[in-house]
């Protein structure tokens, strides 16, 4: 009769994923070597090859200085095209259509300048009232920078009372109803606190039948979930690639427009030296000769060093696919439920991610009933060795990352979360 840890260590040997490929931080506390890293959807573990290759490219400024942009193995001058394909197949989108460049929430600012046009009556902005705070911000912004006053025209859509998720057939409504007032729809791909997966197609149809542009934020979903942001339509998107991509801390992010507005003269844009076209650049001209591809959106030179771990990154996703890591997802994120759901039974927790795998990626998320999330991930790290995200007052995020998470650790998870809370009395 196996005891569960020894449940868990069988199941790692039938289905392994690759977790040979990551550096694991040490323990701190507890009694096994290394953490048991369930944060990466805050903050993706640093794959092996990551060191090596950026130190390739620093070799190459050393011996080559300048001639580095022509004559390096992965020239600079060309090098943000290494990351354009295989970012686009991560997505679902063609490559004209992908860029990677600047950080997320620049990038969608760069988006709003060309797809935030209130006129009339369509002013309105709608996002989740579970937002991540820079996409309220940003939004907020947008819509003063625009002369209106953001307590009106942005728009939060609530969960029913009673709820912690937002239903898709709530979003279908308020579009039905109001879709007549909204200039464009935000939403989060997976949001950031609750793991909900957004019914993306099913939203984006709607929200283009009312009349309004539908843009994405997939900081949540890029890496975690299948993506086709092509074939469902989707106006634009922006993901950032620290978390699920393992491209390290403030890592540089990815941007989709979709190809029926590449090339259009009349879409507002910002504009700088990236932003023409790459065999006139060099010509100098005052003059943007902007290409019909989504570069046209880019303005400064990428930073190649930034670069290089997105596109180790990127190749590693391309090794694995994506249709590979979703099912060992939809495996690993099933087994820290089924655990969850004995430690949470008589005790004051309750795990608020939706229960069907089609509605969530692999992040589970526990309302704690007493406490501060902050206090019970520092003892979980402290005191077992099992690092996970707290979102105060009373979240605790867990996302057993199908690349290098383990079984282990998801049934370290919830032997430290047995030890550490209190049953009900």
């Amino acid at each position: 009769m196996h005891t569960p840890e020894e449940d868990a260590r069988a199941r790692d040997a039938a289905d392994p994923g690759h977790r040979h490929l990551f550096l694991v931080p040490p323990a701190e506390g507890g009694r096994h070597p290394e953490v048991a890293y369930l944060a990466g959807n805050s903050l993706g573990l640093q794959p092996r090859a990551t060191r090596e290759e950026l130190l390739a490219d620093l070799d190459a400024w050393r011996r080559l200085g300048v001639e580095g942009h022509l004559e390096a193995e992965r020239p600079w001058l060309p090098y943000h095209e290494l990351l354009t394909a295989p970012a686009a197949r991560l997505v679902g989108a063609r490559p004209a259509e992908t860029v990677v460049m600047n950080s997320l929430t620049v990038n969608l600012h760069l988006l709003m300048v060309s797809f935030y046009r209130p006129a009339g009556e369509r002013t309105r902005i709608v996002i989740e009232d579970s937002a991540f705070p820079s996409d309220s911000y940003a939004v907020r912004s947008q819509a003063r920078f625009h002369g209106l006053d953001p307590d009106t025209a942005v728009v939060r859509l609530r969960p029913r009372a009673g709820e912690d998720t937002l239903r898709t057939q709530d979003v279908l409504d308020f579009l039905a109803a109001e879709g007549h007032t909204v200039a464009l729809l935000l939403l989060g791909g997976v949001n950031y606190l609750t793991g909900e997966l957004m019914d993306i197609p099913a939203i984006t149809a709607a929200g283009r039948a009312a009349g309004a542009l539908v843009g994405w934020d997939l900081a949540h979903a890029a890496g975690n979930v299948p993506l086709s942001l092509h074939d469902w339509d989707v106006d634009f998107a922006a993901w950032c690639s620290y978390k699920y991509l393992n491209s390290g801390p403030g890592a540089l992010a990815g941007v989709f427009v979709h190809e029926r507005h590449l090339g259009d003269p009349e879409l507002p844009r910002f504009e700088g030296w990236w932003s023409t076209e790459a065999a006139t650049r060099f010509e100098m001209t005052p003059v943007s000769r902007p290409p019909a591809t989504v570069e046209a959106w880019q303005i400064s030179n990428p930073p190649i060093f930034a670069m290089g771990p997105v596109r180790t990154s990127l190749e590693l996703f391309d090794a694995v696919g994506m249709p590979a890591l979703r099912a060992r997802s939809l495996r690993l994120t099933g087994y820290l439920e089924t655990l969850l759901d004995e430690v949470t039974a008589d005790r004051p927790l309750t795990v608020i991610t939706p229960r069907d795998p089609a509605r969530r990626g692999c992040q589970l998320s526990v309302r704690i009933g007493a406490g501060s999330a902050n206090e019970l991930t520092k003892r979980l790290r402290h005191e077992h060795g099992v690092i996970a995200d707290a979102r105060e007052p009373d979240v605790v995020r867990f996302a057993p990352v199908p690349l290098y998470s383990t079984y282990h650790d998801c049934w370290r998870v919830a032997d430290a979360l047995a030890a550490t809370v209190e049953v009900d009395r």
